[in-house]
């Protein structure tokens, strides 16, 4: 079985977009597709006398920003992790 998948997305008014992804990735594609899809949908009738462009534009600075959210709540989550590590070897290192 290969390891690639030739899928094509369509993503608002825009041509399709052919893509050659990993077959394991498929679903967080369309999950991608879908989502960026409806969230267009709505806010277009929410905004109907904006274009289509700029209502795209919003939709990709509204992922753009849940992106870097999770990041970087990631990111405060490795420090968090990582000064408690710090703490149980001093703790576990004391203790021999």
């Amino acid at each position: 079985m290969k390891d690639k998948l030739n899928i094509t997305i369509r993503i608002a008014h825009l041509p399709p977009i052919p893509l050659q992804i990993e077959r394991n990735q498929e679903e967080i594609f369309r999950l991608a597709e879908y989502n960026v899809n409806k969230l267009w949908s709505s806010w277009c009738d929410r905004y109907p006398n904006k274009a289509k462009e700029e209502v795209l534009a919003m939709v990709t600075f509204q992922f753009a920003k849940y992106y870097y959210t999770l990041q970087h709540r990631e990111n405060e989550a490795m420090d968090v992790l990582t000064q408690f590590e710090g703490e149980l070897d001093k703790i576990l290192l004391d203790v021999q």
